[in-house]
């Protein structure tokens, strides 16, 4: 996926820091035409290769995803703001932000089991929506995990945005505002995105 969309979207968790990571080997498209880099490319396939990005790098399918942009047109300001905004704030996108998880999907596994409280209630909904004051702990009896506490331990590396706090010593996390458009360090344009959807 990240050899067809040109950019690294750091699926493999640490795999994807080390020289192991295929688009690093192969920086070139798959398949037999991957390194033909004088095709023509109409305005609709730029669109639609922003839009898989996106949704690739938030580990969605294609209705989940299209929900999501109808959920952000419907709320005030720019949609495609919105619409990142929203993905940022899944319960699973959180909880790799802050560290407790090398990937997104490691830490969708990492809801689905049970393994964290949010405001002390049990969540194992990765698609959850967190909210400004909402505190994300991780259980007691997971406070072991030496996969958790070996990314803990790389969350130094990859560091905590500004819209989140981390206390490692006590497991938690906070989400202490809305994710902003600046903090997003991706080279997204959702603007392409937007206007896929509003044709």
């Amino acid at each position: 996926m990240c050899r067809r969309e040109n950019l690294k979207l750091y699926l493999k968790g640490e795999r994807c820091y080390s020289d192991k990571c295929a688009f690093e080997r192969r920086s070139f498209a798959p398949g037999q035409h991957g390194q033909n880099r004088f095709r023509k490319v109409s305005n609709y396939a730029i669109q639609l290769r922003e839009k898989q990005k996106v949704k690739h790098m938030y580990g969605m399918l294609e209705n989940q995803f299209r929900l999501y942009f109808h959920k952000a047109d419907q709320l005030r300001g720019v949609t495609g703001e919105n619409l990142l905004s929203l993905l940022e704030r899944r319960l699973d996108n959180t909880l790799y932000r802050l560290g407790f998880a090398c990937s997104r999907d490691q830490a969708r596994q990492l809801v689905r089991h049970n393994h964290f409280l949010v405001n002390n209630k049990k969540v194992n909904i990765p698609s959850f929506q967190v909210k400004v004051g909402d505190v994300i702990t991780l259980k007691e009896k997971s406070r072991k995990n030496e996969l958790i506490a070996d990314n803990l331990d790389g969350v130094a590396r990859r560091g905590v945005p500004s819209w989140l706090e981390l206390d490692q010593a006590g497991f938690q996390g906070t989400v202490k505002a809305l994710p902003n458009r600046e903090e997003l360090t991706m080279p997204i344009q959702e603007q392409l995105v937007v206007e896929l959807y509003s044709k």
